[in-house]
């Protein structure tokens, strides 16, 4: 019964978002959430970003932007290191789960643990798409997001970089092209 009523729901709201013209974009993918809600999301086809003047980095690292901005929430699960780690680990920019729990210890494990350099960026603003930034405040855990096209992600996004304490920057550089 509560599938036909899944069912039902989804070919009215199709109805409703065919009458708003939304059900002929190949740009939106519309599902049923949990609650039951009909949302819709942006579809991500390919990137289209530029690597601000560093395209030495790492192409995994805009993958993993990319795979970040899919799996984010509207809102922060207080969750920001893991769906980082998560992300980097699906796109390949990391070839294991990093092991640190707290958020402001992730630039210095992935400098340590996977090739990963601190740039000299002192803007989040300024970091190229795919960089990892890190924050730091007192004794906090800490917050992490990836750079992307938009803004910044972590378990949610943002059009604004957080408003703690910047620890640092950090980006992969892609082994394949010829360092000048």
């Amino acid at each position: 019964m509560f599938r036909l009523f899944l069912f039902l729901s989804c070919i009215f709201a199709l109805s409703n978002l065919q009458a708003a013209g939304l059900s002929k974009s190949e740009t939106r993918f519309v599902y049923v959430d949990a609650n039951g809600k009909v949302q819709s999301s942006e579809v991500i086809s390919r990137f289209t970003g530029k690597l601000k003047n560093l395209p030495h980095l790492d192409p995994k690292l805009a993958r993993a932007a990319t795979i970040a901005e899919e799996r984010a929430n509207a809102h922060s699960k207080s969750r920001c290191w893991r769906y980082v780690k998560q992300a980097l680990l699906a796109s390949g920019a990391v070839d294991s789960y990093p092991k640190t729990a707290l958020a402001r210890q992730a630039g210095d494990e992935l400098v340590n643990s996977y090739g990963f350099t601190r740039l000299a960026v002192k803007d989040p603003y300024q970091a190229p798409i795919g960089s990892v930034i890190v924050y730091g405040s007192g004794r906090a855990a800490g917050h992490v997001e990836i750079r992307t096209a938009r803004g910044f992600v972590s378990d949610f996004r943002a059009s604004t970089p957080s408003h703690r304490p910047l620890i640092g920057v950090y980006a992969k550089l892609d082994s394949s092209s010829p360092r000048r």
